[in-house]
């Protein structure tokens, strides 16, 4: 019995890193920490420090969206009605395509009530305004190949690599030679091997080493 290919893994949005962003509605102040997280673990321990952090804030409200195929999402009011803080944050996320990223909305209760709808927009603008702040990248799966070149042509193997655009993402240096490993989108490989070897007259061979994402800046 044959074993099931793996799923090709498919591009996705997520943000470019940790960041914060702060607004004041009602002299109440909402500040959104955002993070990339890997998985469902590394979102709770985010959402844990940034409650120690800001332990005397009235509410730490967070959502979460993790995966790419079998998606995890969670969110919590933290003491705010029902309905008003975690899913208007969690339904940004989702609406901005976004995964592998955690927001956490910190609210100081400045004494004057938003309601339920204005707590709706609070929340979940924060986390929108924060989402722009910090930036959003697009993480695209490539083929990853090694190149193997002798010492003496590895540099000039490896700059025509760059000038050609394609994103070098590790070099080992061997008793043999130096190995280059270059991610290639996958429709693209067969036209890489024809390149790599135009290019090096042949002295150059690449193998396939697995699967990366190379990560674009939208």
């Amino acid at each position: 019995m044959s074993a099931t290919p793996e799923p090709t893994p498919r591009q996705y949005l997520t943000v470019r890193g940790a960041g914060s962003h702060e607004t004041e509605i009602k002299k109440s102040r909402f500040i959104c920490h955002l993070a990339r997280v890997a998985d469902e673990e590394e979102a709770q321990a985010f959402i844990a420090g940034i409650r120690r952090q800001y332990w005397d804030a009235r509410h730490n409200c967070t959502a979460f969206v993790v995966g790419e195929e079998q998606r995890r999402e969670r969110s919590s009011d933290d003491g705010e009605p029902g309905g008003t803080a975690g899913v208007p944050m969690l339904e940004v996320l989702r609406r901005r395509g976004v995964t592998d990223t955690a927001a956490v909305v910190t609210r100081y209760f400045g004494g004057i009530k938003l309601g339920a709808g204005g707590l709706v927009r609070a929340y979940g603008g924060a986390v929108s305004e924060a989402l722009d702040e910090v930036g959003l990248l697009e993480r695209r799966p490539v083929a990853l190949l090694a190149v193997t070149a002798d010492h003496t042509r590895a540099g000039r193997v490896e700059n025509d690599l760059r000038a050609a655009g394609y994103t070098v993402s590790d070099l080992g240096y061997g008793a043999a030679g130096v190995r280059i490993e270059v991610g290639v989108p996958e429709p693209e490989v067969g036209a890489f091997h024809t390149w790599l070897a135009e290019a090096t007259g042949g002295t150059a061979v690449a193998v396939a080493a697995g699967r990366t994402f190379v990560e674009v800046p939208v």
